[in-house]
């Protein structure tokens, strides 16, 4: 399992490269296949669609059991809402005897986190706002938790064309136990040539454009907006 980074190929890692170049076979989503196109050439690619996850867990777990080398690769961190999970829940349970190795990647919370400037210095939660395989009550739940800790948050999969009132239920989770002037970052596409960057306030965040290649990153009490960065202060004393 192999974690290629947020998408632009500066933000994968020597070793991510060095796996796929190695391998035989490369499983992924059809847009991370197309993000790895330089490194594939003539190797046997498996890709699908999204929601077809466990399919192509499937098939890349079908051609290591022949003997192949097999790249199953997810953007960001395999082990951070990849696919490393359930190819070794797949792999326990049809008790294969495959050799593994699960490479990270930079998930995209560091590089939006890099991008914005220093958001998650300090403690900070992360929790995806997809209700396709959570449900929204568990996930609302921990929503209030965290809000309510004064904890920093990243917010992965934000909204869709279909789920639009997760995030807006969010902020007004939010704004229960912070100010509306608590800055907020905004990162899209982050890693390409398309990244957008926006910093704004919990009170205006839904003014903005936010789809599924965007990253939201809450701030708490103590974070700052200093200049053009976004910061939450670790504390030292300067």
């Amino acid at each position: 399992m192999v974690g290629i980074g947020p998408g632009g190929r500066l933000d994968r890692t020597f070793r991510a490269q060095a796996a796929i170049e190695a391998s035989e076979v490369i499983a992924g989503y059809k847009r991370y296949v197309k993000a790895v196109a330089d490194l594939i050439g003539d190797k046997e690619v498996i890709a699908t669609g999204m929601t077809k996850e466990v399919d192509r867990c499937q098939q890349a777990i079908k051609a290591a059991c022949s003997g192949k080398v097999v790249a199953l690769i997810s953007s960001g961190d395999a082990g951070i809402y990849g696919m490393a999970g359930l190819a070794l829940e797949m792999i326990h349970a049809e008790q294969h005897d495959l050799e593994v190795e699960i490479i990270p990647g930079m998930t995209v919370a560091s590089a939006a986190a890099a991008s914005l400037g220093a958001p998650l210095m300090l403690d900070f939660a992360i929790i995806s706002l997809s209700d396709l395989l959570v449900k929204w009550e568990v996930i609302r739940n921990r929503l209030q938790a965290v809000a309510k800790a004064d904890l920093v948050v990243a917010l992965y999969n934000p909204r869709s064309r279909k789920r639009i009132k997760q995030l807006d239920e969010t902020v007004d989770i939010f704004l229960e136990h912070r100010s509306p002037e608590t800055p907020v970052g905004i990162g899209t596409d982050i890693g390409s040539e398309e990244e957008h960057l926006v910093i704004t306030t919990l009170g205006s965040l839904l003014q903005h454009e936010i789809g599924m290649r965007s990253l939201v990153i809450i701030g708490n009490s103590e974070s700052k907006v200093l200049g053009k960065w976004l910061v939450n202060p670790r504390g030292y004393q300067i």
